[in-house]
């Protein structure tokens, strides 16, 4: 099974910063495949969680939040479309923001930042481990990511769709399969799960 990286806070503002090609070179044993400059990475050979972590820990010259998810999980994400209907725009970008651990908090959601006037940055969702939403090009929007980990309550990192496209086609090309290659998953904020749960007690009655 294959596994991906995401390390947080990498090559930002000229800060912890290094070169991916340097650790997809000590990671070649394990078939490593980097996805960009933020610290994304495809581990394609077979290892265990705790081994890959080992290894990480050795090769990195700094401490790092480490999130990883099995490969099919990612392959999961392009079949779930979680961001139908919401606007399509050069100024607007769309991010998944993957849990490093179970979430401590459950927020309401959809949720905006800031609360009032117009919004920067908006999480529509959360599926287990990711959180959907969208942010404007703006300068603020960095703050706004940054309440993320207080919101879920574990830290987050986050990724464009883009990047999370480019994990996939990297997935996809090793045969890895879709975690819903046999159930298609339709992403729900906490409020339309109650609301859809009503329903159905509704037509049952």
């Amino acid at each position: 099974m294959a596994l991906v990286v995401l390390l947080r806070g990498i090559n930002v503002g000229g800060h912890r910063t290094f070169r991916p090609a340097t650790l997809v070179e000590r990671l070649k044993h394990l078939d490593a495949v980097n996805i960009g400059a933020a610290g994304t990475f495809v581990i394609r050979q077979p290892v265990t969680r705790a081994q890959l972590r080992a290894e990480l820990a050795r090769h990195l010259p700094f401490d790092a939040v480490i999130a990883i998810r099995p490969g099919r999980e990612m392959v999961g994400l392009m079949s779930r479309n979680p961001f139908a209907g919401q606007p399509v725009r050069p100024d607007i970008v769309r991010f998944v923001s993957v849990l490093s651990g179970r979430p401590r908090l459950a927020p309401s959601l959809p949720m905006t930042f800031p609360a009032s006037g117009r919004w920067l940055l908006r999480v529509l969702a959360r599926e287990d481990r990711f959180a959907f939403g969208l942010y404007r090009r703006h300068m603020k929007v960095i703050s706004y990511l940054g309440r993320l980990d207080q919101l879920f309550g574990v830290p987050v990192t986050t990724r464009n769709w883009n990047t999370i496209t480019a994990i996939a086609r990297a997935l996809q090309s090793t045969g890895e399969p879709s975690a819903d290659s046999e159930t298609t998953v339709t992403l729900r904020s906490p409020r339309q799960s109650l609301a859809a749960k009503s329903r159905r007690q509704v037509s049952r009655t």
